[in-house]
């Protein structure tokens, strides 16, 4: 079973199944990644286009090839020296699935009954779809509403559908239903294929989705480490500004958001964080303080969607709903950590205590409950908070805080302009070697070059503020969204009116400032596609073309940083040269091979991208991390590093470009590691202290590696 050096990610759907990734194996060994990143490869609901809706664990999806398709595909990959990573599901399925219809039938004696977390206080199963006064229908042994059905007779009660249902859920998507793989039983029960596929040796790792859901995250990885012999597994764990991993889950890290938000502060100017918030504050009326905003999103969330997770955990702690709501609002991470039976850790004291001291009084006893109370206490509360930070943060108030979009990213923080490069070195120093790092991924808010774009905004604030004037002097709509869509529609120029109008829509349905997902308005969505429509017939591409060498800057050096530091770098399909998606499934669009350059951008983005995953096959895994310093004025506009013990490689990227190109290089200099080194994106030939002007002189970065004559 081998460790990955690189990933590349694919989204399998039914147009692009087993057969078609194993037609692109050649170039993705070109490319020079070691593993193929496969999304979730269980049978879901046919129309799935993400396959996180999983309706059978005992088979491979059909659509894709099934389990022969998958065989031959691992054996095509092999041919080319690639592996395989797979995307697994643990925390729920579509409640559309035989082991559940067996549980509406015959309830709490369904051999399926432990599968499920469900409320049984009643004895019954709340399914919340009522929605209008159409009366459900027996049709022979099922019931029949709408599009659903159910089992008849059966142990279960048809609800109105803005009412929580009778089981634990992914989020707010009654439609995903918590599985309790914490019992060992149904753990093997739904991991059978993954388990099979590993122990073939046609899978040699696993990416897990939404670990924070899960009643005892650290026993399930425990367990599933000691299943699979210690396969290569990263989570999808969120993580917010210094919040670490713990320490004592049994895996190799994360699956990279928290360096997409470090690797992104490199290149985005602190300087521009007063002018930006300024003309944000002045365009859309939201207070200058992002931190309010979060704080009412998760309020107005815990209202909206989780009422019967609020009502389960004030009866299970004794407490009155409200003091719920308010610690649910105030915790500050999505999740504590404290483990049933075991004093909780500091650290978890420390961040329960923290957000109950923005409480009233009233918190005090579920405080107590939450950090040692029953078990059922504990866990459901730490279930709750990944579920009222995902929906209140990512999902409400990062589409409601904006003033510099690229900030405002899966477990980032809009209002932190930029990172120090002594702190990102710092951060690299304590990274674990084998955590996942990444730019782009399915459910990123922008791609990596969208972000690229919108970082030069922060060099730029006053050109920026007087465009966005130019623009909205000729075509308004809701000052809540307007600049919003100025952002975007610069940074992923060009793109269609439809592209556009399916993005504004969402980000509005979500900021749930005018219009929601459970809330539409006709007209307003009426009026928004008016907008999209006319805005993209402005002179808007004018300003991007003036601002993408900067931007290119900025991504080629966010992409040689993510690519060489440590961890397993994973490139994201089609991120090998430029992308200029927004959110899902915008970005979840086909991508076409080969890739092919279309541009100076495109060119040197594969470029870099191929060299550098080629050296990481070459480098040591655990290779250590030595931060590089320039010397001289400019030494603030770059960011070097070596890795290796004996240096085997030297990475440089540009900094901060606009405010660069005022001055130039100047005698800014790098000193190298000792040695000979061949810059492997010009062929150059370098050793000891050199002019960055000479270095960066083609590409505004430098790609070394030791050839010692």
């Amino acid at each position: 079973m081998s460790r990955p050096t690189s990933t590349y990610r694919v989204q399998l759907t039914p147009d692009f199944g087993f057969a078609e990734v194993a037609e692109i194996a050649g170039q993705l060994r070109d490319l020079g990644v070691s593993h193929v990143y496969l999304s979730p490869v269980l049978q879901a609901t046919p129309e799935s286009r993400h396959g996180y809706d999983v309706t059978d664990h005992s088979r491979i999806r059909e659509e894709f090839g099934g389990a022969t398709g998958f065989r031959e595909m691992a054996q095509q990959l092999a041919a080319h020296d690639l592996g395989i990573v797979l995307d697994i599901v643990p925390n729920h399925m579509n409640t559309v699935n035989a082991a559940f219809w067996s549980v509406l039938k015959d309830g709490p004696e369904s051999r399926y009954a432990s599968w499920f977390d469900i409320d049984w206080t009643d004895g019954t199963v709340a399914l919340p779809v009522i929605g209008d006064d159409v009366r459900p229908v027996v049709d022979g042994d099922v019931l029949r509403y709408h599009e659903h059905a159910y089992p008849h007779p059966g142990h279960y009660r048809l609800v109105d559908w803005r009412e929580g249902p009778g089981y634990r859920r992914f989020f707010d998507v009654s439609s995903l239903i918590g599985l309790r793989v914490e019992d060992e039983a149904v753990m093997f029960a739904t991991h059978e294929v993954i388990f099979w596929l590993l122990d073939e040796g046609l899978v040699d790792g696993l990416r897990v989705d939404h670990p924070d859901g899960l009643a005892d995250p650290r026993g399930y990885l425990e367990r599933l480490r000691e299943r699979t012999g210690g396969a290569w597994t990263v989570v999808e764990k969120i993580l917010i500004g210094p919040e670490r991993l713990p320490a004592d889950w049994a895996c190799d890290g994360t699956t990279g958001y928290d360096v997409l938000n470090r690797v992104n502060g490199l290149f985005v100017d602190p300087q521009g964080k007063e002018p930006l918030v300024e003309l944000f504050t002045r365009l859309t009326g939201q207070p200058a303080d992002y931190r309010p905003v979060m704080a009412r999103a998760k309020r107005e969330v815990l209202d909206l969607f989780f009422g019967a997770e609020v009502d389960r955990l004030a009866r299970i702690t004794s407490c009155a709903p409200d003091a719920v709501r308010e610690l649910l609002a105030a915790m500050p991470v999505y999740r504590a950590y404290v483990v049933p039976g075991e004093p909780p850790p500091p650290e978890s004291v420390e961040i329960v205590e923290r957000a109950a001291a923005t409480c009233s009084p009233a918190v005090r006893p579920l405080v107590q409950e939450v950090l040692y109370g029953s078990a059922e206490s504990i866990v459901r509360f730490q279930q709750a908070c990944g579920a009222v930070m995902a929906k209140g943060v990512e999902d409400t108030a990062l589409y409601r805080w904006f003033p510099l979009a690229c900030l405002n990213e899966v477990g980032g923080e809009p209002d932190v302009f930029g990172i120090p490069v002594e702190e990102f070195h710092d951060f690299c120093g304590r990274m674990w070697p084998y955590t996942m790092t990444t730019l782009s991924t399915h459910d990123t808010k922008r791609s990596e070059d969208v972000r690229a774009r919108l970082s030069v905004l922060a060099e730029m604030p006053g050109e920026w503020a007087a465009a966005v004037a130019e623009w909205s002097a000729q075509v308004s709509f809701d000052p809540h969204l307007d600049y919003l869509a100025w952002q975007n529609l610069m940074a992923a120029w060009p793109i269609s009116a439809e592209r556009f109008t399916d993005y504004l829509l969402k980000a509005a349905r979500e900021a749930k400032t005018a219009i929601s997902w459970v809330d539409p308005d006709p007209a307003y969505e009426r009026r928004l596609r008016a907008f999209a429509e006319a805005a993209v017939r402005l002179p808007v591409g004018g300003f991007t073309e003036r601002i993408d060498p900067y931007a290119m800057a900025n991504s080629l050096g966010a992409k040689l940083v993510q690519l060489m530091m440590p961890g397993v770098p994973d490139v994201y399909q089609g991120n090998e040269t430029t992308d200029f998606s927004l959110v899902d499934p915008d970005n979840r669009r086909p991508v076409t091979y080969p890739r092919k350059p279309e541009t100076a951008w495109d060119s040197a983005k594969l470029l870099v991208t191929t060299q550098a995953l080629r050296l990481r096959r070459r480098l040591d895994g655990d290779a250590a991390y030595l931060p590089l310093r320039a010397e001289g004025e400019r030494a603030g506009h770059v960011i070097a590093f070596a890795r290796g013990d004996r240096p085997q490689a030297v990475a440089v990227a540009t900094r901060l470009p606009v405010r660069l190109a005022a001055t130039g290089w100047g005698a800014t200099t790098l000193t190298l590691p000792p040695g000979n080194w061949r810059d492997l994106l010009t062929g150059g030939r370098h050793s000891g202290r050199i002019p960055l002007a000479h270095l960066l002189g083609q590409y505004p970065v430098a790609l070394l590696e030791r050839h010692d004559l």
